[in-house]
């Protein structure tokens, strides 16, 4: 399985018969400019929306005819199971709701944390269930920070996590870059690629964090 950070929460997942599955397209330019990413040009087979915001749902953008899902759902064989969570930390009062998506892709259970606002309920925890690789928000203000991100990822103990949705130079919100996050782990990788493939057998036994460079 290949692993692709487009930018902000938007990843290109791409199983080993070739499948692509995008997350959380955003809209190039939107909100006055502050998402400075240009604009995804990967055709995919699947995509999920975590929720309705330019950042996140913008399908529209994309080539070919995808598969959208918002929920729970199957696609090219693949489930992905739906949690649902909020924007932020008043049950969506604020921002709105937000899913979770749970899934498996040649052996690896990825959970996409989409703009995840708040910690994790006992019951989400058992919602979301084992995890490999995971997809976590750490740049704070829209979603949690870097310290509830920490809370999260030890909840969850995945094998592997890929911080997202945090300041970069293509990025105008007023949040944090990721660098707070990176302190509370000890084994980290920097990259100096937007992709990393992931094989089951390989996967490392303790936490590890791998930092993507943005690809657009």
């Amino acid at each position: 399985m290949k692993v692709k950070w487009n930018g902000h929460a938007s990843f290109v997942i791409t199983s080993a018969e070739g499948t692509k599955i995008i997350t959380d397209p955003y809209e190039a330019g939107s909100f006055g400019g502050a998402i400075g990413y240009e604009k995804i040009p990967d055709e995919a087979d699947i995509v999920l929306v975590s929720h309705d915001h330019e950042d996140h749902n913008h399908v529209a953008g994309l080539m070919g005819s995808p598969q959208v899902l918002k929920g729970s759902g199957e696609a090219r064989g693949i489930e992905f199971r739906a949690v649902e969570a909020s924007h932020d930390e008043s049950q969506g009062r604020e921002r709105g709701p937000n899913t979770i998506f749970c899934f498996e892709v040649d052996g690896i259970r990825v959970c996409h944390l989409g703009d995840l606002g708040h910690h994790l309920s006992p019951q989400q925890v058992e919602g979301i269930g084992e995890v490999d690789l995971l997809l976590i928000p750490v740049g704070g203000l829209f979603t949690i920070d870097a310290r509830a991100a920490t809370d999260v990822t030890k909840k969850l103990n995945p094998k592997v996590v890929v911080p997202m949705h945090y300041k970069t130079e293509k990025l105008g919100f007023p949040v944090d870059g990721v660098d707070e996050f990176l302190n509370n782990w000890e084994k980290v990788k920097r990259l100096d690629e937007s992709e990393v493939e992931l094989n089951k057998d390989s996967l490392p036994s303790e936490t590890e964090v791998i930092v993507l460079q943005h690809a657009l």
